[in-house]
């Protein structure tokens, strides 16, 4: 077994000897370490900066891809409004339709039409009748199924042989 004395003092350092001795040894792991810091900061940027430009250019295709389309669009709605109108049309024709087939289907056999005139939800008849009766049948009928909102004799006059009278059917249901 070997022991080993020190019988020199220990000396005593210095301020300025604690930091040759601090800078000497822990500075070049805090050097080190900060550009590590630096580098990895450096490279965060890069990829920020490539993030940034990939999304500008992105951007910029969407731009060309609405300018592109918006003339699309605007033909689109323009169909579309036309589309529109032509669906009210046919609802309109075919609103038209269904006044006049039924009201083809109510006329009875004892009346004879002279002129009609057909609207959107009216209908006027010029027409002559036999019988009275047959006249004041039909406009109860009509009165009775509720189709039309107002039945209105407008005039009634009576000839030789028969009966003019002038009819208005309107607001249809």
């Amino acid at each position: 077994m070997s022991f080993r004395i020190n019988l020199l003092t220990k000396k005593e350092l210095s301020l300025a000897d604690k930091l040759v001795y601090f800078s000497l040894n822990y500075l070049r792991y805090i050097i080190v370490i900060t550009q590590l810091v630096i580098i990895f900061v450096f490279f965060y940027r890069f990829q920020l900066d490539q993030k940034i430009i990939d999304l500008k250019e992105a951007v910029a295709q969407k731009k060309e891809i609405v300018q592109v389309v918006l003339p699309l669009l605007s033909e689109a709605e323009i169909i579309e409004k036309k589309q529109e109108a032509a669906k009210s049309v046919l609802e309109r024709q075919e609103k038209i339709l269904s006044m006049f087939k039924y009201f083809v289907s109510i006329f009875p056999q004892g009346l004879t039409l002279k002129e009609m005139r057909v609207s959107f939800d009216s209908i006027e008849v010029l027409g002559a009748a036999f019988l009275p009766e047959n006249l004041q049948n039909f406009i109860n009928l009509v009165k009775k199924e509720k189709k039309f909102k107002k039945v209105n004799l407008k005039s009634i006059k009576k000839n030789d042989a028969f009966y003019e009278f002038e009819l208005e059917f309107s607001q249809f249901l």
